[in-house]
């Protein structure tokens, strides 16, 4: 018993000698006072020492960005469900501007642009966080486009190819397949060490969810990172998504690797730039839509890029896209991002109508890049390709009035007519390099043009299953070669030519059409 009270004894006198020798310590924070709030935005008073885009806290753990910086307020964008807030609540300053968490942990997830997870599978526990607006590399950091990145559409591949670094466009007028392109690039880099991050920007849910959705069935989620907000989520989530998803990506990018981002769609980012600048009364003009419009863009398009070999050797390519009204190209936003990108893919509504599937519109589609970010046995066989077809879509034109047409001009559009066919592809099914370069030399090598119209389809999916045995070492060389040697074109043409033959009329009876 006495032991007993002596334990009790020196444990209160070190309890007390403990609350004698602390001595509080005062912080000093700054603390003010929302004055009013209104859809997707607050005005606040009290935070004299705040910085322009710095993080700052409201009650329920609400987050908004400092936007408007005035000398007796601040507006500020808030990043969340903001129905709870009055005037009069507590608002404190971080000290940090808006970051989000970064790394391998984020492969597979679907996140929201402050990274908490929408799909059910808990936290992200990230290592590392970043700023969601950083620093484009420097000029002298970058490295030559050199190498392609395959989108695993014929069109794309063989007329308008796409580098890794690169920025290309996908635009045109709504339902007319511009999501599906990116998606099918997407899926096409399975196996080729691309990490690919698709950020979802003012979305339908509906929409999103079936992208998710395809991408786990072709188990692409495995290499990739969605990052969402819904068309019902505030503006400042939607006017951040892509910079954020953009800092995701260039962590991988920094650590040496491939990535590819897609921004679906940035119609819907200037949206909601717009009427966050409207509903905090900024100026038009510099500091406001639509002036502000190419920097925001540009800031953020300037980004992607393939860094130099001393510094990993990583790229970052970018898909935007963006939608047209009524196949107006020359609007404000489109002639924008056209001049900030290094190319565009039109998809045209006419040819969507006719069921040419993707429809890309080649003659107003350009890759500024081009041949140099082309496999040599692309560039062997394309460009034939791409004058050919340039000459049928002319010429289609005229055939449509009933004009009598002499023998060299009809077979010019019956060519023509058979490139079309063959480009066509559906959705969600990329094609390898192999098929596609004999489909390609078939092509350019007329053995399609004794096939009946009708039939095309057919021959060419026994094209593409003949080329799935070609030797592994010929495949290889289809990627790697400085040049398509005279041999190996005449190997696939003579596998194509085998292929072909069951489908093709003697050319006796004339070709059908």
């Amino acid at each position: 018993m006495n032991t007993l009270q002596t334990i009790y004894n020196n444990t209160f006198a070190e309890i007390a000698r403990t609350r004698d020798s602390f001595t509080p310590e005062l912080t000093l924070r700054e603390v003010g006072a929302i004055t009013s709030v209104s859809t997707g935005i607050a005005r606040v008073s009290g935070l004299p020492g705040v910085g322009s885009d710095e993080l700052v806290k409201f009650p329920g753990d609400v987050f908004g960005i400092a936007f408007n910086v005035d000398e007796t307020e601040i507006g500020v964008v808030l990043l969340g469900d903001y129905a709870h807030l009055h005037a009069g609540d507590e608002v404190q300053r971080t000290g940090r501007v808006m970051d989000v968490g970064v790394g391998s942990q984020l492969l597979g997830r679907v996140v929201d642009p402050l990274g908490r997870p929408l799909d059910g599978d808990g936290p992200v526990a990230t290592r590392q966080r970043l700023p969601i607006e950083r620093p484009s590399a420097a000029i002298m950091d970058r490295a030559p486009v050199n190498a392609p990145l395959q989108t695993g559409l014929k069109v794309v591949d063989a007329m308008i190819p796409i580098g890794r670094g690169q920025r290309e466009l996908i635009l045109g007028d709504r339902q007319t397949g511009k999501t599906t392109i990116a998606i099918d690039t997407i899926l096409n880099q399975r196996g080729k060490d691309v990490v690919c991050v698709y950020c979802a920007i003012g979305q339908r849910a509906s929409g999103v969810a079936k992208v998710v959705a395809a991408l786990r069935e072709n188990h692409a989620m495995d290499y990739s990172v969605v990052i969402v907000t819904e068309g019902n989520d505030a503006p400042g989530l939607a006017y951040i998504a892509p910079y954020a998803a953009t800092t995701i990506a260039e962590r991988f990018m920094e650590e040496g690797r491939d990535v590819l981002i897609v921004y679906d769609d940035l119609t819907q980012h200037a949206r909601s730039y717009r009427e966050l600048s409207l509903l905090l009364r900024r100026p038009p003009g510099r500091e406001a839509f639509p002036g502000d419009i190419f920097y925001i863009h540009s800031r953020l398009l300037e980004r992607s890029t393939h860094l130099r070999s001393e510094l990993g050797g990583g790229s970052l390519t970018a898909l935007p896209i963006i939608e047209t009204e009524a196949q107006n190209m020359s609007a404000y936003i489109p002639t924008n991002l056209i001049s900030i990108t290094d190319g565009q893919i039109y998809l045209s509504p006419s040819l969507f109508e006719l069921g040419v599937l993707p429809a890309v519109d080649v003659g107003k589609s350009v890759s500024r890049v081009g041949g140099k970010a082309q496999h040599a046995a692309y560039r062997a066989v394309a460009g034939d390709l791409k004058l050919a077809y340039a000459q049928f879509e002319e010429l289609e034109s005229f055939a449509r009035f009933g004009a009598r047409l002499d023998e060299p001009t009809l077979k010019i559009i019956e060519h023509g007519r058979r490139i079309r066919a063959c480009l066509k592809q559906p959705e969600l099914s990329p094609v390898s390099v192999a098929a596609q370069i004999a489909v390609l030399l078939g092509l350019s090598a007329d053995l399609f043009d004794t096939i009946p119209i009708e039939k095309i389809a057919l021959a060419e999916r026994a094209l593409t299953d003949a080329a799935g045995e070609l030797p592994s070492e010929l495949c290889s060389r289809f990627e790697t070669a400085d040049s398509l040697s005279d041999d190996d074109r005449e190997t696939v043409t003579n596998v194509a030519r085998k292929a072909l033959r069951p489908f093709q009329i003697p050319t006796s009876a004339g070709t059908e059409s």
